[in-house]
């Protein structure tokens, strides 16, 4: 049971922070501006390596497999990161 929690606890983590990577990458492209697109492409990634570093360096007092946790962040940093990508490019 503990890997299902943190599993679950580890894709609303990263749900988290894909979010704020679309917003970074959504204003962004509405500035349209060369420079921001590489910074925010330096920012999304800075955002990523806290999420997935945050779940690490708490792996003493999580009351759940931070491995699964870890793995969820992962996931869903990815898996929302394309999905966020195609509406934006869909313009919705």
């Amino acid at each position: 049971m503990k890997y299902l929690i943190g599993a679950v606890a580890g894709l609303i983590w990263g749900s988290l922070a894909a979010l704020l990577n679309a917003f970074i990458t959504k204003k962004a492209l509405n500035k349209g501006n060369d420079k921001l697109l590489l910074a925010s492409n330096a920012l999304r990634m800075l955002v990523d390596v806290a999420a997935l570093g945050a779940v690490f360096l708490l792996r003493k007092v999580l009351p759940f497999s931070f491995e699964a946790a870890l793995v969820g962040t992962a996931a869903a940093l990815s898996l929302l990161m394309i999905v966020f990508a195609y509406k934006m490019a869909a313009g919705k």
